[in-house]
């Protein structure tokens, strides 16, 4: 029969591991979206349509008349945020839920939709904190448990499998390997 200390080590390892379990999905799953922030937008999807605006009076860019014409010939109708000229050929229209950028010498526009990444976008707001508030203690509660799943897991297994043994590399192994990128990027 295992000891009192190892009998409760298993228990607070497999009630911890399975209490941690749904968390850790959503941080890894956000981890690896995140980790990749520069080659995509881990939170938002973003498509653009080039379309052409024939029939379509460009003469007074920017006016109500122009954005209206603009929206008509694109067979919009959504609410304007506003617009913007950043130079003599181009204007913006910012709608609800996207762009319309007119370039006044190809004349087309380029329609930009954004869209959420269902899920994805919650899961990054809570994995990067955004929350804040209550949200804070409940990471800090799941980083504790985390670090005593992490210290449990090595007295699970005794003998040449455990810490004393195999166990004994691994965890050095797992030491070493953010030690040696630190060093390579410090």
């Amino acid at each position: 029969m295992p000891s009192t200390w190892r009998r409760w080590n298993a228990v607070l390892h497999r009630d911890l591991g399975y209490l941690c379990a749904g968390l850790t999905i959503v941080y890894a799953v956000s981890g690896l979206a995140v980790n990749h922030r520069a080659d995509w937008n881990p939170s938002y999807a973003t498509r653009a349509e080039v379309r052409p605006l024939e029939g379509v009076d460009l003469s007074e860019p920017g006016s109500q008349a122009f954005v209206e014409g603009v929206l008509s010939g694109l067979g919009l109708e959504e609410r304007v945020r506003g617009t913007f000229r950043p130079d003599a050929a181009t204007v913006q229209v910012f709608l609800e839920h996207g762009t319309v950028t007119v370039d006044l010498v190809r004349r087309e526009a380029t329609l930009e939709r954004v869209r959420e990444r269902a899920g994805l976008r919650q899961a990054n707001f809570l994995h990067l904190n955004q929350a804040k508030k209550l949200w804070t203690w409940m990471a800090d509660a799941y980083a504790v448990g985390l670090l005593l799943l992490a210290v449990t897991g090595l007295f699970v297994l005794r003998g040449r499998n455990g810490i004393t043994g195999r166990g004994a590399w691994l965890t050095a192994v797992g030491v070493a390997i953010p030690a040696a990128f630190l060093l390579l990027y410090l």
